[in-house]
C-alpha cells in the first residue's frame, strides 16, 4: 500500500507541476511574442530566438535543478534530449494535422534545420572530448564534462545568434507603438518564477519514479519530465500554425532544440562547476534524436512541405522511440 500511494503522489505531483509549467509558459509565450513585435523582431527570428528561449526555459530550469540540486546530471540530459525528440516528432506533427499541412521554405529548411544538426553534433563532440581527456577512474566509457568543455556548444549558440541578429539588422519590419514594453516583462518574470518552482517538482517525480520502478531516473526524464517541459513548444507552435504562421511554428521548434543542446544543457555544468556524463547511456539517445533529426528534414525537404501522411508516420516514430526507451530502461519487457 505504501509503494501505491508513493506511485500516486509522484504521478500527481507529476500532473500539477506540469499543470504549473503550462501556465507559467502561457505568460511566456505571451510577453515575448508582443515584445518581439514592440521591438520590430521579424517573424524567424521571433520564432527561432525569443519565443523558443523563452519557451525552452523548463528545460534550461531542469538540466540547472537536476544538477545542482540532486546531483542528477543525466536525468537533465535525458530530458533534454526527450524534450528535443518530442519538439522534432509530436510538435510539427500536431501542428500539421491541426492546419492540414505545414509549409516550410528554403531559410528554414537550410539554415534553421542544418543548424541544430550542427547543435547535435557538436555536443557528441563535446560528450566524446569528455570521456577521451577527462575520463572517470574505474567508469567504462565516463568522463568529466568541465567548465571549458561546457563552453563549446554554448560559443556555437553565440554564432547562431549573431547569424539570427545579422537578419534583424536587415529586416524592415515595422514596431508596434502604443505599447509599454514594462507590463510585458513583468509576465515575463513571472512565467520564468512559475516555471522554476514547477520543473523542481517534475524533477523530484521523476526521481521518485524511478526509485519506485527500480529504474534509471534518466528513464522518466526522457519520457516524463521531456513531455511535460516540451508542453510550452507544443501550445506556441500550435497557436501559430492555426493562425497561418506556419514559419514561425517550425522555427520555435528549432530554434528551441538548439537553445536546449547548446546552451541548456551546458548550464548544468557551468553552475555545478563539472559533472559526470555515461557516454554509453547518452549516445543511444542522440542516436534518436538523429534519426528524428534526419526524418523531419527530409519530409520538410521534399516540397518544402509537411503533409498529413508525414505528420502521422512522425507521431508513429514518437510511438516507438517511446516503446524503446521504456523497453531499453526496463519498465516493460516485450521480448
Amino acid at each position: 500500500m505504501a509503494d501505491v500511494a508513493s506511485l500516486v503522489g509522484a504521478l500527481g505531483l507529476a500532473v500539477a507541476s506540469s499543470a504549473v509549467v503550462w501556465l507559467g509558459s502561457g505568460l511566456l509565450e505571451r510577453s515575448t511574442a508582443r515584445l518581439s513585435a514592440l521591438y520590430g523582431l521579424p517573424p524567424v527570428v521571433e520564432g527561432a530566438v525569443v519565443i523558443a528561449v523563452g519557451s525552452s526555459f523548463p528545460e534550461l530550469s531542469t538540466t540547472v535543478i537536476s544538477t545542482l540540486l540532486h546531483g542528477e546530471f543525466d536525468l537533465g540530459v535525458g530530458a533534454i534530449v526527450g524534450s528535443a525528440i518530442f519538439n522534432i516528432l509530436i510538435v510539427p506533427a500536431l501542428a500539421g494535422l491541426s492546419a492540414d499541412s505545414m509549409e516550410a521554405n528554403r531559410d528554414l529548411v537550410f539554415k534553421e534545420s542544418l543548424f541544430y544538426m550542427l547543435s547535435v553534433a557538436v555536443l557528441v563532440i563535446t560528450f566524446s572530448l569528455a570521456v577521451i581527456y577527462e575520463p572517470v577512474a574505474g567508469e567504462r566509457l565516463a568522463g568529466s564534462i568541465t567548465r571549458s568543455l561546457a563552453l563549446v556548444p554554448v560559443a556555437l549558440y553565440g554564432l547562431y545568434v549573431f547569424v539570427q541578429w545579422s537578419d534583424v539588422a536587415e529586416s524592415s519590419r515595422e514596431r508596434a507603438t502604443g505599447e509599454s514594453a514594462w507590463k510585458e516583462w513583468g509576465l515575463l518574470v513571472a512565467g520564468l518564477a512559475l516555471i522554476v518552482v514547477s520543473v523542481e517538482g517534475l524533477v523530484r517525480a521523476a526521481i521518485d519514479l524511478g526509485q519506485l520502478a527500480g529504474t534509471p531516473s534518466y528513464v522518466w526524464g526522457l519520457t516524463v519530465v521531456a513531455a511535460a517541459t516540451s508542453l510550452p513548444d507544443a501550445f506556441v507552435s500550435l497557436r501559430a500554425a492555426r493562425r497561418d504562421r506556419e514559419i514561425e511554428a517550425l522555427a520555435n521548434v528549432l530554434g528551441s532544440n538548439i537553445f536546449d543542446l547548446c546552451v541548456a544543457i551546458p548550464a548544468g555544468v557551468l553552475v555545478a562547476g563539472a559533472t559526470v556524463v555515461d557516454f554509453a547511456a547518452a549516445i543511444p539517445m542522440f542516436g534518436a534524436l538523429t534519426f528524428a533529426t534526419v526524418l523531419l528534414f527530409t519530409f520538410m525537404r521534399t516540397d518544402l512541405e509537411l503533409e498529413n501522411w508525414e505528420a502521422v508516420a512522425l507521431l508513429v516514430a514518437y510511438g516507438a522511440f517511446v516503446v524503446f526507451v521504456l523497453e531499453t530502461g526496463g519498465v516493460v519487457n516485450l521480448a
